[in-house]
């Protein structure tokens, strides 16, 4: 037998008598090749996993010359031209390069700006970002400086002043608590409710409302959903931009104050890289006063960015 057949067969026990009849041949066993194909992707996925999740991975924001990305909602237009004049007319100044991405989700962009994949975010105002905080006690963020408010109004299809809504009128706020807070505010500077004797109005819920002459009767909708139920509602008090997106005439907009502080766009950034020199000259170049000049005259953000 030659020895190839020998590596490749083996001869099992033979029958009473001897001679080969009885001989059984059996191959070999071998390891099937999709096993070993397993257990390479094993191996190689935690070197990838050692390499960007291990304790020496450093974040952009430590790094010299690394570009600070700066996040807002996908197909948020206006704060994308903000983050690009930024980028293009203010960061050079300030030796930092700055990048714009959007991401799906509050959750998700504020999880990439605690973890220090990105260097921040304009997404929110302060309510919005307690708020999300309270849910992910994980994150570690902080309102580094306000950059703008948004455009912010009542609305009706209907009506051209909040006087002129009629008893029992129905008007729709929106469904989060931070918004709904802010709506509720609009809503007493309009003079259509009073809220209760010190209620923290930054947080305020209908069961905060003191007096409701017109007996207002609330329905809560997402951004979107607000817009779209426009014609079909008495009045909404919502954001601008969604109702420019949706072709709606800024003439509909009956009442619109300059909002508050607390409910300006911060640069939010992680609270782990606050005092690196990264983002020191991020928040700098937020503050610089080009950023408010642009707010007050570029038509990209026209009604619904509007200066501090």
């Amino acid at each position: 037998m030659s020895q190839s057949t020998q590596d490749s067969t083996e001869v099992g026990d033979q029958p009473p008598g001897g001679g080969s009849e009885g001989i059984e041949i059996a191959a070999r066993k071998r390891w099937p090749i999709y096993a070993a194909v397993a257990v390479v992707i094993v191996v190689v996925a935690a070197v990838i996993g050692w390499r960007f999740f291990g304790s020496d991975e450093q974040s952009p924001n430590e790094v010299a010359g690394a570009t600070l990305t700066v996040v807002t909602a996908e197909s948020n237009a206006s704060e994308q031209a903000l983050v690009d004049f930024v980028a293009k007319n203010v960061a050079p100044r300030y030796g930092i390069k700055v990048g714009f991405k959007g991401l799906a989700d509050s959750t998700t962009l504020n999880r990439a700006v605690s973890d220090g994949e990105v260097a921040g975010t304009i997404y929110q105002h302060k309510l919005w970002l307690s708020q999300v905080l309270a849910a992910n006690p994980d994150f570690k963020e902080e309102a580094a400086t306000p950059v703008f408010r948004w455009g912010f109004g009542i609305w009706s299809d209907k009506y051209k002043t909040p006087a002129e809504l009629p008893q029992g009128a129905t008007v729709s706020l929106y469904s989060d608590p931070a918004n709904e807070a802010q709506g509720l505010w609009l809503l007493e500077r309009s003079g259509l409710i009073t809220l209760k004797p010190g209620t923290d109005k930054w947080k305020a819920t209908q069961n905060d409302i003191a007096t409701n002459p017109k007996g207002l009767k609330f329905t809560l909708l997402d951004f979107a959903a607000q817009s779209r139920a426009l014609p079909d509602l008495d009045a909404t008090v919502g954001y601008t931009e969604y109702y420019l997106a949706a072709g709606i005439d800024i003439a509909k907009q009956i009442f619109s104050p300059p909002a508050p502080d607390e409910f300006a766009g911060q640069l939010t950034i992680g609270s782990q890289w606050k005092d690196t020199e990264n983002i020191k000259k991020l928040v700098a170049a937020f503050k610089d006063p080009a950023v408010q000049e642009f707010l007050r005259t570029d038509p990209s953000v026209k009604n619904i960015l509007l200066p501090l």
